[in-house]
Order: structure tokens, then sequence, then C-alpha cells
């Protein structure tokens, strides 16, 4: 893993000098344009691949439900992550890339707003509501599916400026 660590602080910013869980206050913070991508990858049997990239799986177009729940999820966020500030997103994808050799789709997950706090936590949630949609589409013919590398690869504004995997 790249060396990242130097524009961490010290302390966590999501704990009060009690040791009290607290959001953190993002008021004083500059309105920046903010990005984040995050991908995730979903491994199956060929057999399973193939029914989704054909069009032949029984319960439809596997990939368009999990990119709409992937944007749901994103926009969900705040919800499902107590700390997490509830953003105006202004933009989010969700893509699929189909490796037929390794049997293994990737998932890539953008997310963009102008605010006072990143969104690397709504384009992780992306990928990850995504992947499981898309296992919960896949189970009955493949339920050894394993949703694995969920991670940010980069992020974009704030002070802290650019960070890539």
């Amino acid at each position: 893993m790249q060396d990242n660590e130097n524009h961490l602080s010290n302390t966590l910013s999501h704990v009060d000098a009690s040791g009290q869980a607290n959001m953190v206050d993002v008021s004083d913070k500059s309105v920046t344009a903010r990005q984040a991508t995050a991908t995730a990858n979903v491994f199956m049997q060929a057999h399973t691949l193939a029914l989704i990239t054909t069009g032949q799986h029984a319960k439809g177009d596997v990939f368009s439900v999990a990119r709409i729940a992937g944007i749901q999820g994103a926009k969900k966020c705040a919800d499902l992550i107590p700390l997490c500030h509830p953003l105006m997103l202004s933009k989010v994808s969700v893509d699929f890339e189909v490796d037929n050799v390794e049997c293994v789709v990737k998932i890539t997950a953008v997310c963009k707003l102008s605010g006072q706090t990143g969104v690397e936590m709504e384009a992780l949630t992306a990928v990850s509501v995504a992947a499981l949609t898309l296992f919960d589409m896949c189970k009955a013919v493949d339920p050894g599916m394993v949703i694995s590398d969920i991670q940010v690869e980069n992020k974009q504004g704030g002070k802290t400026g650019e960070w890539n995997r």
C-alpha cells in the first residue's frame, strides 16, 4: 500500500475529547469540488457470468438492477453509516467490467459533489450495495460467489487534495 498517511492526523476525528463518538463539525471547511472512486470485485462461476453477460439470467438484467441499487446506496449512505454527513451528491456512476478469464465482475463507482466533506464513503457504499445486489440476484445459481477487494481507488478535493491508491 502506498504511503499516504502523511496527511492523516494522530487523532480520530469521530471521537471527542472524552472518547465519545460524534459527528465531525465541517462548518468551517471550504466548499470545494470533491470526487471519489471505489471498486469491488465479485468472483463467480463461468456459467453464472455467462448468464449475466448474455442476458439469459432468469431474473433479468442483473447489471441494470445492480447499477440502480448502487446509486441508491450512495444516496442513502448517511442513513446506513451513523456518523456520515448527508450529502448533496451531484453525480453517482456505477459501472461494471467483466473479466471472463478470471470469472470476475469488477464494479467501479464514482461520486462527485461540491461540498465541505469527502465522498469516499458514498463511493464505497455504492460498490458494496451493487455487489450485494449482484450476489442476491445470482445466489440461486451460484451461492459460492465471493465479494472482495472493496476499496477506495482515489479521491480529489478538500485540504488533502488528491490521493491515489
